[in-house]
């Protein structure tokens, strides 16, 4: 078998765990759902059994390393994970430290944002350009630059919290506090909360009834929509102004070749785009008007492909420099100049 790392996309819902090989290619993958509630032992536990699950599947695997990828805020360089809002119990966990103690192998971490925007890059919708703005549209907005091949990190690590750009002065308030973010009034969660306010139950509505009489989600606004509903319609082409407007920040910023826009409401891309390039053509400087603004390639494996990049192509254009760690850390806290191919009892 190839030489292979192991990957794992740390969410709030969902745990997932791959072995990739340095094309890309997924060979095996597991995942459970995470035990966000529980604090940081009981879900890197969580971790250990399901590297444990893919190395058995594979016993001849060659891995050379383990690539990580967990919401933000974190600190790639120290391998820190600072305090992530989705996971409760995170507060300045070395898990870089504690994964290198456990397997005996380097271990890598970043920002999922950055590693979906990385795997993006390599293996996605931005293969061959220099550069890149990923944006994600789910629950929240995150998202990840890739400037001149490199991750850009900024301090700490902490650069392209995208979703909290302030972009009106109305609205609700974001889970971060403030008003007006990107993520506030642009995410799906916030498309389906107007959608929500805008039906009630039992009112017969193509929206209600999809959603069953409960909350409607962005799932539900998208489906709607492709039968021509008018409400439906109507939410999309405000969803695609509030999406044309952030864009049109993030082409000002950071001039990408590039914008991919992935997550859950890129399903529904085809809709949005009309919507989005209107806004983009009304609202950007001349000279930024041609970056084009295409759907994710790589769904849910977006995360994975790009943890596990930061090992296979490791000081390679894609991996920044201050991601290397020290000679400890490279070769385990243990010290093994072999990196091992199972986890430690």
């Amino acid at each position: 078998m190839n030489t292979v790392a192991l990957a794992f996309d740390l969410g709030g819902t969902e745990l997932r765990g791959a072995l990739v090989e340095r094309s890309g290619d997924v060979i095996a993958r597991v995942s459970a759902p995470t035990l966000a509630g529980a604090g940081s032992e009981a879900v890197i536990g969580q971790i250990i059994t399901l590297a444990d699950k893919l190395l058995k599947q594979h016993p001849q695997a060659k891995v050379v390393g383990i690539g990580m990828c967990a919401p933000g805020p974190l600190d790639p360089k120290a391998g820190i994970v600072i305090g992530p809002p989705t996971l409760a119990g995170w507060h300045n966990v070395p898990l870089i430290d504690i994964l290198s103690r456990q397997f005996g192998l380097p271990v890598r971490l970043e920002n999922d944002a950055n590693a979906a925007a990385l795997g993006e890059w390599r293996f996605g919708a931005g293969r061959g350009t220099g550069s890149l703005v990923f944006v994600t549209v789910s629950t929240g907005i995150g998202g990840g630059v890739v400037a001149d091949g490199h991750i850009y990190h900024g301090r700490r690590g902490l650069a392209a919290e995208i979703g909290h750009m302030t972009i009106t002065g109305e609205g609700d308030r974001c889970f971060c506090g403030a008003i007006g973010c990107f993520e506030a009034v642009a995410s799906g969660t916030a498309l389906g909360r107007q959608a929500t306010r805008l039906t009630a139950p039992g009112d017969g509505s193509l929206l209600r009834r999809l959603a069953k009489d409960g909350d409607i989600s962005a799932r539900h606004v998208v489906e709607a929509a492709r039968t021509g509903d008018a409400t439906a319609c109507r939410l999309v082409e405000a969803e695609a102004r509030w999406l044309g407007i952030g864009f049109t920040n993030l082409l000002h910023l950071y001039s990408p070749n590039l914008i991919v826009m992935g997550g859950g409401l890129a399903n529904g891309f085809d809709l949005l785009a009309p919507g989005i390039r209107a806004t983009v053509e009304e609202r950007a400087m001349q000279a930024y008007r041609d970056v084009p603004i295409v759907p994710a390639e790589l769904g849910d494996r977006a995360g994975l492909v790009g943890a596990a990049s930061l090992i296979l192509w490791e000081g390679e254009p894609g991996t920044a420099l201050a991601m290397v760690q020290n000679d400890e850390t490279r070769s385990g806290a243990g010290g093994q100049d072999e990196p091992a191919l199972a986890p430690r009892a």
